[in-house]
């Protein structure tokens, strides 16, 4: 008899639930905050009450979708974390209580984990191939850039990671200081593919070991701008596709120098993309690129995958549901945390 899972992400401005029988996923569900575009970024406080208004409608969403009651669950997996708390506390009480009520088991997941484990799910029509342990997984978001180091399920390590802002923050950060919508991330990748990679040049950091730095990039971007703009106030909306497309060469240099030096210091050739960033079109050409140039096996997710979302939370609590990883319902939501 297949293992029913129920995940529920709530750790930033996404609601989502999704049904998993053992690592088949039965159905994906997502509610979007569209109010936080007109402030630029997400506000936290206004994240936390959509989720409460969100999280009953997309559960039921989810179980009707999949065709599973909720007494046919096997165990109900939640993100406790990182994130904003006031948005976790509404998917960890939801979790706790619907699990208690039903009398099953409740798995606490790691958001950031879960990311990576996303390359496990499996659909109903087709089964994607997964990478082999060991694997490198380059983990890019809006909150975090990690190298990590993947050695089974549970078994990770990062071996590099920013030491100040995260790429997808950069992204989100160069758009809103050209005037460009919220969230900023895609609106440059889409720009980027009009324009010249090659036309403006950025700092790139220097620093030893495989870790990254983007602060200094986006001082970078915002004094040329402002420079620019004191000779020809119309010099951004002139330029646009090629400031995207200089910009977001810049950033995946960053990226893939360093994931680069990490293969060739382990040796190992599994290389997999996860988080936000991982749907952007440029990070996913340079990989294939890479994948003939390097001799590298590639795995980048499912683009319903990279952003953040219920299944990978549903795949990561069946893989904890086998080891009989249980989680108390004592244990409190955080913000921060790596593995």
């Amino acid at each position: 008899m297949p293992v029913y899972i129920l995940g529920i992400e709530s750790s930033c401005d996404d609601t989502a639930a999704a049904l998993i029988a053992d690592d088949v996923i039965l159905s994906n569900i997502t509610a979007n905050q569209d109010i936080h575009a007109s402030f630029g970024g997400v506000v936290p406080e206004l994240a936390s009450r959509a989720h409460q208004q969100n999280i009953i409608p997309v559960i039921h969403a989810a179980l009707q979708k999949a065709n599973i009651g909720k007494n046919q669950l096997s165990a109900v997996a939640y993100t406790r974390g990182p994130g904003l708390l006031g948005s976790l506390l509404v998917g960890a009480s939801f979790s706790k209580a619907l699990a208690m009520g039903l009398n099953i088991p409740l798995i606490e997941v790691n958001h950031l984990q879960a990311h990576i484990l996303a390359h496990f799910i499996r659909n109903t029509t087709r089964s994607n191939p997964v990478p082999s342990f060991p694997f490198l997984c380059l983990t890019v978001s809006g909150g975090h850039t990690q190298i990590v180091l993947v050695r089974d399920h549970f078994d990770m390590h990062i071996i590099g990671q920013t030491i100040d802002d995260a790429a997808g923050e950069t992204f989100d950060k160069a758009a809103k200081i050209m005037g460009l919508p919220y969230p900023g991330g895609p609106v440059v990748d889409t720009l980027a593919s009009k324009g010249d990679p090659m036309r403006f040049s950025f700092a790139k950091p220097n620093i030893p070991g495989l870790d990254f730095s983007f602060s200094g990039l986006k001082t970078s971007i915002l004094y040329f701008l402002r420079d620019q703009l004191k000779l020809d106030e119309n010099f951004i909306e002139k330029n646009k596709a090629d400031l995207c497309a200089s910009i977001q060469r810049t950033i995946l240099d960053i990226l893939l120098l360093r994931l680069e030096k990490a293969a060739g210091e382990t040796g190992i050739r599994e290389i997999a993309i996860a988080g936000g960033v991982s749907a952007n079109s440029g990070l996913r050409s340079r990989l294939a690129d890479l994948k003939h140039e390097k001799g590298w096996n590639i795995y980048i997710p499912p683009l319903a995958y990279t952003t953040d979302n219920a299944a990978m939370i549903a795949v990561t609590g069946y893989f904890k549901y086998l080891k009989k990883e249980f989680s108390s319902q004592s244990h409190a939501p955080y913000a921060r945390s790596s593995f």
